[in-house]
């Protein structure tokens, strides 16, 4: 039987912690800074956890990312 093998896409786009919680980045930080206010900036830099809703609908995408 063959493994299943991790979307490509999602290598680059979320990161699992140690224990076990997946991170995501977040949107509108990758052009058009110049206008953006330094705070907006540093909170669209942070990487907050994903909801277990979405981490039920993105498992089979992610499963060997380790």
């Amino acid at each position: 039987m063959p493994k299943m093998k991790t979307h490509s896409s999602l290598k680059d786009r979320f990161k699992i912690t140690g224990t076990g919680k997946v991170k995501r980045y977040k949107a509108y930080r990758n052009h058009l800074l110049s206008h953006k206010s330094g705070r907006t900036k540093r909170v669209l830099a942070t990487q907050p956890n994903m909801a277990a809703g979405d981490i039920r609908r993105l498992a089979q995408g992610l499963a060997q990312l380790k």
